[in-house]
């Protein structure tokens, strides 16, 4: 009887252990799921501020004063691949109301950085030692329609990294250059 008692004692915490487990792995597939919203919120605020830009003619390949040739920690974009960043200090959005993070139904706080992916910081593109993509079409064939800037056919990179961190401490990152 004692056996019996044993066995069905560490059966059962057996089962809470593998609840435990799935239930963790399943924050973390949400938390990395979440993600791809936060690289979708960095890619509309660079086209916003491309089409802002467009609207009073700046060029970023020959005006300093363009939105992407200078560091704008509070909107999280970084002129440098080389700077120093702290994706743990960005500041988040909730609802919309701030530039780069932002808070998911489940709960997920979502913070993105993009670098531009030059050497020089705070300089206009054709200055800066950046690197290109000349990509005009997607994997599937698809004119890309790029909103960012160009210069014969080249389009500067950049790097998105997205944190998102989420119910029990659950912590997932991703990473996409974008041009």
């Amino acid at each position: 009887m004692v056996a019996i008692m044993l066995a069905a004692v560490a059966l059962m915490r057996s089962v809470d252990t593998n609840t435990v487990i799935a239930g963790n792995l399943a924050f973390k597939q949400a938390a990395t799921a979440s993600a791809n919203g936060g690289l979708e919120r960095a890619i509309g605020w660079m086209r916003q501020v491309n089409a802002n830009a467009a609207t009073v003619s700046q060029d970023p390949f020959l005006d300093p004063a363009h939105p992407f040739n200078n560091d704008n920690a509070i909107a999280g974009y970084y002129s440098s691949m080389d700077a120093a960043l702290d994706l743990t200090a960005a500041s988040t959005w909730v609802d919309g109301k701030s530039a780069n993070g932002g808070m998911d139904g489940s709960g997920n706080t979502i913070r993105y950085i993009i670098q531009r992916m030059c050497r020089v910081p705070n300089q206009v593109l054709s200055e800066a030692n950046c690197m290109f993509s000349d990509a005009t079409t997607d994997n599937d064939s698809h004119n890309t329609g790029q909103p960012f800037p160009k210069k014969g056919g080249k389009h500067p990179l950049n790097r998105v990294t997205v944190r998102v961190t989420g119910p029990k401490n659950t912590v997932s990152y991703i990473q996409a250059f974008i041009y």
